[in-house]
C-alpha cells in the first residue's frame, strides 16, 4: 500500500544554539485540514510501520501530514544520550511552528503520547498559525521517566545512574543493542510531569492501549484518563494488544480514531 505513494518532502530544520544545535529531519505533505502530526516513541523513528501507514492514509485523502525524528533519532542529528524530554519537546514545537497551519490532530505513540500532551499545552500557550483539533494517543507513556523507569528501577540500577551518570538498558526492540538511560534524562524529565494534576486540553482525545503491553501497563492509560476530566475522551483497551500496536488490525483502529476526530 505504501510503496505506491510518492515520497513526502524531506526537509531539515535547525533547532537550538551552540553545543545543543541540531538538525531535525521532517517529512511533510501539504493538504487539507485537519492536518496530522506524528510524534514517535523513545528510540523509534518516523519510518516505522504506524507512521508510514498514517502518511499513506493522509495521502489517499488529500490531508496534510507531518512526521519527524527527534534529535538523536532516525535521520536527525545529535547523540541520543544527550536527549531529554525538554529537548525533544523543543524539537516538536519547532516542527509544529514551521510546518503546521490550521487545525491539527496530534498522533503520539508511547513517549510520543507524552510529547503530544506537552506539545498540546504549548500550542494553547503560544500564538501559532497551527491549532489543536484533537489527540490520538497509542500506548501513551506520560511521565515514563519517573513512573515507569525510576520508580521501578532496582537499587543497583539507581546507584549506577547516580554514580556513572547512565545505565545501559537491555532492549528487545530495534537491533537489540542496549541503550543509555542517563541521569540527565531522569532529572530533566521531572520538569515535564503531567499526571499530578488535571490536563486541560479542550479537544477530543482517543487513547488506544494494549492489555498485554509489557512496557506501558494498561493501568497507566487509565490513570491518564482520570487527568482528562473535561474533555471528550475515549479509551479503547485492546485485549490481545502489545506495546507496538502495529498489526494491521491495530493500525486500522488507529486510523479509525483519527478519522473519528476529523
Amino acid at each position: 500500500m505504501t510503496s505506491a505513494i510518492p515520497d513526502a518532502v524531506l526537509d531539515f530544520i535547525d533547532v537550538g544554539e551552540g553545543p545543543s544545535a541540531r538538525k531535525i529531519a521532517v517529512r511533510h505533505r501539504a493538504g487539507a485540514s485537519p492536518g496530522l502530526v506524528w510524534l514517535g516513541g523513545f528510540k523509534s523513528d518516523m519510518q516505522g510501520g504506524k507512521a508510514v501507514a498514517l502518511d499513506a492514509w493522509a495521502h489517499e485523502r488529500g490531508r496534510a501530514v507531518v512526521r519527524f525524528d527527534y534529535s538523536g533519532h532516525g535521520e536527525s542529528s545529535g547523540n541520543f544520550a544527550d536527549g531529554t524530554i525538554g529537548s525533544w519537546l523543543a524539537d516538536s514545537v519547532a516542527v509544529f511552528e514551521r510546518f503546521c497551519d490550521g487545525p491539527q490532530i496530534l498522533i503520539g505513540s508511547s513517549m510520543g503520547g507524552w510529547m503530544a500532551l506537552l506539545l498540546a499545552r504549548e500550542i494553547r500557550k503560544r500564538s501559532s498559525k497551527g491549532s489543536l483539533a484533537g489527540l490520538v494517543l497509542i500506548a501513551p507513556a506520560p511521565d515514563f521517566t519517573e513512573e515507569l523507569m525510576w520508580k521501578n528501577f532496582p537499587a543497583n540500577v539507581k546507584a549506577e545512574i547516580e554514580t556513572k551518570g547512565f545505565w545501559l538498558r537491555p532492549s528487545e526492540y530495534g537491533d537489540g543493542s542496549p541503550y543509555p538511560i542517563t541521569k540527565n534524562l531522569i532529572e530533566e524529565g521531572r520538569n515535564h510531569l503531567v499526571l499530578g494534576s488535571a490536563i486541560d486540553l479542550g479537544c477530543p482525545v482517543r487513547i488506544l492501549q494494549g492489555a498485554q503491553d509489557p512496557d506501558v501497563p494498561w493501568q497507566h492509560a487509565f490513570e491518564l484518563t482520570h487527568r482528562l476530566p473535561a474533555d471528550d475522551v475515549v479509551l479503547t483497551l485492546i485485549q490481545d494488544g502489545d506495546h507496538r500496536l502495529s498489526r494491521p488490525q491495530d493500525i486500522a483502529r488507529i486510523l479509525a480514531a483519527v478519522a473519528e476526530i476529523g
